[in-house]
């Protein structure tokens, strides 16, 4: 089964096919194997991978993953295909960074005014005891930063707007 996913402004595409009892991971041209995830509830879980196992906490939003792992937090988002293909350039001149979980600002990274890359870093928040990067979903200028170190917002508040740049 391929999947596609973002993380840190980064686009994985990745399979994942039965392996014994467990599963087989490809990506690029490396084979994992074997791969496997068990949840023992409340956001915490063991990932095993090449038969090392790990403790996880994770929390699920939507179609974004936050992951807690060897001390340190990602965030992959899953990449729907028929969706990214069905974006248009011109639903992009405006962007946003929302958040994926209530929380509060613990880091502000960028200023209004400020030229980004897809992938920078915006800000860093901090969301069920778990800190996490906020990162640009797109090339752009900071338009507006709409919370300040320390605020706290609510699950799915705009973060930070950014708008194309103009040449």
């Amino acid at each position: 089964m391929k999947h596609s996913f973002e993380v840190d402004g980064v686009e994985y595409q990745l399979w994942l096919s039965r392996y014994r009892e467990n599963y087989r991971l490809c990506l690029h041209d490396r084979v994992i194997a074997p791969i496997a995830f068990s949840d023992r509830g409340d956001g915490h879980g063991v990932v095993t991978i090449a038969n090392e196992s790990r403790p996880v906490r994770f929390a699920i939003d939507g179609e974004t993953v936050h992951v807690h792992i060897s001390g340190e937090t990602r965030s992959l988002r899953y990449r729907d295909p028929l969706r990214t293909l069905a974006t248009s350039k011109q639903e992009i001149s405006q962007a946003v960074a929302r958040a994926p979980l209530p929380g509060v600002v613990v880091v502000t990274r960028v200023s209004s005014g400020q030229s980004v890359c897809a992938g920078t870093a915006l800000m860093t928040i901090e969301s069920m005891k778990l800190e996490t990067v906020i990162r640009s979903p797109q090339d752009g200028i900071v338009e507006r930063i709409h919370f300040e170190e320390g605020e706290s917002f609510e699950q799915d508040a705009v973060l930070v707007t950014l708008i194309e740049e103009r040449f």
